[in-house]
């Protein structure tokens, strides 16, 4: 499924200079390839262990899910040398308000009700990209 909104989002932010970054909840082996198709060279997911090439079905490190996604970015940010200078940052879920209160630019796409009403409070835009 294409979303041509999502696309040109990526497109204007590209544009503009900005590095690109998915960060997500779900596991790497099934938003790699999303990445990809996206043009976004950097993901912070979920990791799976494998062991002898195999999946384990255990995890490899810290979920990155809720506050972990704070400790992945910090992590990432150390390693690359990037910052949150003018960052951005786009969710459905209020499982990323510790993420979306850390970044200058926080923005709910089609959010659950919980992230409606706290966008809403704090005059964070909300938006569709359906």
């Amino acid at each position: 499924m294409r979303l041509p909104k999502a696309e040109a989002l990526l497109a204007e932010h590209r544009s503009q200079g900005r590095t690109l970054v998915i960060i997500t909840s779900t596991t790497r082996v099934i938003t790699e390839p999303i990445a990809r198709l996206l043009g976004v060279d950097h993901l912070l997911a979920t990791d799976l262990e494998v062991t002898n090439h195999h999946l384990s079905g255990k995890l490899s490190g810290i979920p990155c899910f809720g506050a972990n996604k704070v400790i992945k970015l910090r992590e990432w940010m150390q390693a690359t040398g990037n910052s949150l200078q003018g960052s951005y940052f786009y969710t459905d879920s209020h499982t990323d308000l510790p993420l979306l209160e850390l970044v200058e630019h926080p923005v709910a796409v089609d959010p659950d009700q919980t992230l409606e009403a706290t966008a809403q409070s704090r005059g964070w835009p909300v938006i569709s990209l359906r």
